[in-house]
C-alpha cells in the first residue's frame, strides 16, 4: 500500500509540475499573457506559488486519505500507542517556513520593483471624472479627455454590439515603446481606479491624494482596460484605451498634437469674432448634448428623476441665460454635475446651451454667442 501511495504522490507532482510548465496548457484557464516584463514577472509567480500550494494540497490529501484507508477501525481495531515525536514535529514546521520563505522572497522582490516609480522616461497625470478620463503629458504640456464613443443604440440595444462594445474611447491614452512611464493618478469627485490587465497596472484615482503607478511596454498595440471601481451610475461606460507607438511615431504625435492645440486656439478666436444664427447652434449643440450629457438627462430632456432633473421645461434652461450659463460651466457642487468650462470649447458651450434653451419645446429664443461664453470664463 505504501509503494503504491508513494507512487500516485509522485506521479501528481510531476503532472501538476508539467502542466504548469505548458504555457499552452496554462492558458487555457489563465488571463492571457501580459505585455510587460512586470506583468509576464507577476503571471511567472502566480504560477509558481499556485503551483506550490497546489502540490502541498495534494500531498496532505494523500497522507490523510491513506491514513483513513489504512488504519481503519475495521482493520486495526486497537489503536497504535506511543509518544510524539520532538524530530517529526521539528520537520512539519520547519518545511512550511521553508517555503514561506522561498515564496515570500521573489514576491518581496517583485513587490519593491512594482513600487519603484524612480527614473522615468515621461509622466502622465490621469484625472479621473464621472465618466471620462483626462490625460495630462506633465512634460510636453498637453492633455486631453478620454471620453466613450461607444453608440447609444448599441447601449440600449437597438442596434448589435460592435467589436469594442464599451472599450472605444475618441481620444485613446498614447504612450511610446520602451520607455519607461510614471502614471499620477487622481479624481475630481468619487474613487476611481484605473486598470489596464496587460501592463498589470491598476491604480485607485482618489479624491485629493496622487497615487503612482509605472509601466514600460516593449511590443507597440491598442490595450484596453476599465475603471474598476464602483463610481456611480455610469461605472461600466468608463473604459480605458492604451495605444503603443514606436519612440519616433510616439514623438511625431506629440508635434501634432501640439500643432492641434494652436489650431484649436486658432479656431476658438474665430469663432468668437462672429454672431453665429440658432439654425447653426442647435445641430452642434445636440450633438455635444447626445454625447456628453444625454446618458443622465436621457436624449429626450426627460432626465432620471431628482439626482438627473428634466430639462424639458427645466427651471434652469427656461430660466435666466446667465444662471443656465453658469450650471454648465461650473457644474454644481456635492452632485454629478460636472463643470463643463475645463472640457469644452467656447463655440461646444454655446451650442449645447442654445440647444438646451430651445430643444423639448422650450423654445425661449435665446441664441448664446461663444464670446459670451469666454466672456464668463
Amino acid at each position: 500500500m505504501t509503494s503504491i501511495t508513494n507512487r500516485v504522490q509522485s506521479f501528481l507532482i510531476l503532472a501538476v509540475l508539467w502542466v504548469f510548465s505548458q504555457n499552452a496548457s496554462a492558458q487555457m484557464f489563465d488571463m492571457r499573457r501580459g505585455v510587460t516584463d512586470m506583468s509576464q514577472r507577476v503571471q511567472s509567480l502566480h504560477h509558481l506559488i499556485f503551483g506550490i500550494c497546489v502540490v502541498v494540497g495534494a500531498i496532505v490529501f494523500i497522507v490523510m486519505f491513506y491514513s483513513i484507508i489504512a488504519h481503519r477501525r475495521s482493520k486495526h481495531p486497537e489503536p497504535a500507542k506511543f509518544h510524539e515525536s520532538t524530530a517529526v514535529e521539528v520537520v512539519w514546521t520547519l518545511i512550511p517556513t521553508l517555503i514561506l520563505i522561498g515564496a515570500a522572497v521573489p514576491a518581496t522582490m517583485t513587490l519593491i520593483d512594482i513600487e519603484d516609480n524612480s527614473d522615468a522616461d515621461l509622466t502622465v497625470l490621469i484625472t479621473a471624472s464621472q465618466w471620462k478620463w483626462h490625460y495630462q503629458y506633465v512634460e510636453a504640456g498637453i492633455g486631453f479627455y478620454s471620453n466613450l464613443t461607444t453608440p447609444l443604440e448599441q447601449i440600449n440595444n437597438v442596434d448589435p454590439k460592435g467589436e469594442y462594445y464599451l472599450l472605444e474611447v475618441d481620444n485613446p491614452l498614447v504612450l511610446p515603446t520602451n520607455l519607461k512611464v510614471r502614471f499620477l493618478t487622481t479624481s475630481d469627485d468619487v474613487i476611481h481606479s484605473w486598470w489596464v490587465p496587460d501592463f498589470a497596472v491598476k491604480q485607485d484615482a482618489i479624491p485629493g491624494f496622487i497615487n503612482e503607478a509605472w509601466t514600460r511596454v516593449n511590443t507597440p498595440g491598442v490595450y484596453r482596460g476599465q475603471c474598476t471601481e464602483l463610481c456611480g451610475m455610469n461605472h461600466a461606460f468608463m473604459p480605458v484605451v492604451v495605444e503603443v507607438r514606436s519612440e519616433e511615431d510616439f514623438l511625431s504625435w506629440i508635434d501634432d498634437q501640439r500643432l492641434a492645440n494652436e489650431l484649436a486656439g486658432e479656431a476658438a478666436v474665430a469663432a468668437r469674432s462672429r454672431d453665429w444664427t440658432m439654425a447653426e447652434l442647435m445641430p452642434m449643440g445636440e450633438d455635444v448634448f447626445l454625447t456628453h450629457c444625454a446618458t443622465c438627462h436621457q436624449p429626450d430632456g426627460m432626465g432620471q428623476g431628482i439626482k438627473y432633473p428634466a430639462l424639458a421645461g427645466g427651471v434652469i434652461p427656461t430660466g435666466p441665460v446667465e444662471a443656465h450659463l453658469e450650471r454648465v460651466m461650473n457644474g454644481l457642487a456635492e452632485t454629478e454635475m460636472q463643470a463643463w468650462a475645463p472640457q469644452l470649447s467656447d463655440l461646444e458651450l454655446a451650442a449645447v446651451i442654445t440647444y438646451e434653451r430651445n430643444a423639448w419645446g422650450n423654445d425661449t429664443g435665446d441664441v448664446v454667442q461663444p464670446l459670451t461664453v469666454y466672456s464668463a470664463r
